[in-house]
């Protein structure tokens, strides 16, 4: 892995990002489909910015390895020097990485959020026109997800059922603290702590005034676990009134009147938001989740819009940023230049926004937009497209560069 010595790196100062002309962005290429769909995005992205700064930007694009690739010439399946180069810029984008079930190495994905204390998943979710969508109303759903992304029963702190430490661990429970279970059960704890609730609420505050979204909805399941995800709803209005007083107000509060240039804080059920983001998804902006909660609704939320296949995301911290598609490896399409590259090209488009290149994200989403209704598209969506013509993954990337405009 050679380090790139063509570009300047982003810094952060003061809770922003110092961004070059020619920033240096690593890239993880990802396993699969990862290879096809990294060439498109990349084209697109390179294309953007050029178009956006006529020519006086670039990005000086850097590999890092992990995944199958990493493991094969490296060794390792997330090296070292991978975490010391995404340490280093800062910012990064990356493809799929296979993610066994079961035993061996736990999720890729999940390391870096840790590693990298990327706490917040964020996951905006909309429609295209034109995409086939199986809800009759599609371009109702308009919302950005915050799910928090280093706790819960992600936090890996679990115990097989015939294991001694499970065993033991069941022991406690019943002798000291009279719970009720089962022997050999498999036991997996679940955490979640005041301080990484509060900052994920924080973030997706913050982005809602910032974006003039109307209000942020606190996911949550304290109707049954009470101490979790009820303490978890808790936190989070304490975060609105302790950090931003009167630019926020509870629906409580609001009582049916006008909100003003205030954000409307309140919370929901967990079940009951999967079927109102269904029945009213007008109501929804801006939803701020615990770890499991938001890992399902994103991806029931995508799947009304069009699917995984152009479902972006991003794992953000504090001065630390990975971007990725929402989508798994696909192997059996791997090297076939078939599949979809939206999900990782619409990942880019945040990772602009972040960087505060804004008009390179605004022509990237005019190129996927004008691609779309163009009806030249991958199978995925000529499938489902009445009279559309089914494209490669070079081509698709090329119909996104030709209608930039």
């Amino acid at each position: 892995m050679t380090q790139s010595t063509q570009g300047t790196p982003v810094t952060y100062r003061d809770g922003s990002y110092i961004v070059p002309d020619d920033p240096i962005i690593p890239f993880i290429e990802g396993d699969g489909t990862g290879r096809d769909i990294w060439r498109a995005s990349q084209k697109a992205f390179d294309a953007a910015v050029a178009k956006a700064s006529g020519g006086t930007r670039r990005v000086v694009w850097l590999e890092v390895l992990a995944g199958e690739k990493a493991f094969k010439e490296a060794g390792s399946w997330l090296p070292e020097a991978t975490l010391e180069t995404l340490t280093k810029y800062r910012v990064a984008i990356k493809g799929p990485l296979t993610t066994p079930v079961g035993a061996g190495i736990r999720s890729l994905n999940v390391a870096l959020r840790q590693l990298l204390d990327l706490y917040a998943c964020v996951r905006p979710v909309r429609w295209f026109e034109g995409v086939p969508a199986p809800v009759k109303r599609p371009q109702d759903l308009n919302v950005v997800i915050f799910r928090e992304n280093t706790e819960d029963v992600y936090a890996g702190i679990e115990y097989a059922a015939t294991s001694k430490e499970a065993a033991r661990l069941r022991e406690i429970l019943v002798s000291d603290f009279k719970a009720k279970l089962r022997e050999q059960s498999a036991i997996g704890i679940k955490p979640m702590s005041e301080f990484g609730s509060k900052r994920l609420v924080a973030r997706a505050i913050q982005y809602a005034l910032d974006k003039r979204k109307p209000s942020v909805t606190l996911v949550h399941k304290g109707n049954i676990m009470k101490f979790t995800e009820g303490a978890f709803r808790d936190w989070g209005y304490q975060a609105a009134r302790e950090r931003f007083g009167g630019r926020t107000i509870t629906e409580a509060e609001l009582a049916g009147g006008d909100p003003g240039d205030r954000v409307v804080v309140k919370d929901r059920i967990a079940d009951s938001v999967f079927q109102q983001l269904l029945l009213r998804p007008r109501e929804y902006s801006v939803l701020a989740t615990p770890n499991l909660n938001g890992d399902y609704l994103s991806d029931a939320c995508a799947a009304q819009v069009g699917g995984l296949g152009i479902a972006p995301g991003a794992n953000i911290g504090d001065g630390y940023a990975i971007f990725e598609a929402t989508h798994g490896t696909a192997p059996k399409y791997a090297d076939l230049d078939k599949i979809n590259p939206g999900g990782v090209i619409l990942s880019g488009v945040m990772m602009f926004e972040h960087l505060g290149w804004e008009d390179v994200a605004e022509l990237i989403v005019r190129g996927f937009e004008g691609a779309i209704r163009s009806r030249r598209v991958t199978y995925d969506l000529a499938r489902q497209t009445e009279g559309a013509t089914e494209v490669s993954t070079s081509a698709f990337a090329d119909q996104i560069v030709e209608c930039m405009g």
